[in-house]
């Protein structure tokens, strides 16, 4: 896969669909990821993102059909990079991020360990 470049980080992947957050999840824990931590809803993320820190954060840009705006902004107020991970196009996106990364599902595991990678930079 892409190493351990994830070593020792705190991911959190943010997806409401359970085989794609499984295979993110192992992903990630291949990559060397020290914690990750799964969020299927905004009200779960934005608990996540008070109560803990992350180096770095998965997101599907809808939740249930809900856009992630509210994710989106407190993890750029706590100083967290991210990357979109979505089936939908860019056009999905919150307008105050649109410059963020955006992985079009599906994705290859080792491109989003390597986009995760790349945002901490």
């Amino acid at each position: 896969m892409s190493g351990r470049l994830l070593n020792d980080r705190r991911v959190l992947i943010v997806e409401d669909e359970f085989l794609v957050t499984v295979v993110l999840e192992a992903a990630v824990l291949e990559a060397g990821a020290s914690v990750v931590r799964l969020a299927a809803s905004t009200v779960d993320a934005l608990a996540l993102i008070e109560a803990e820190t992350f180096h770095v954060a998965l997101l599907d840009a809808r939740l249930d059909e809900e856009p992630v705006t509210s994710v989106a902004e407190a993890l750029d107020a706590r100083g967290i990079p991210f990357v979109f991970h979505s089936g939908y196009g860019p056009e999905h996106l919150p307008s105050s991020h649109c410059h963020r990364p955006l992985l079009r599902k599906p994705s290859l595991s080792s491109t989003v360990v390597q986009a995760l990678h790349e945002a901490m930079k």
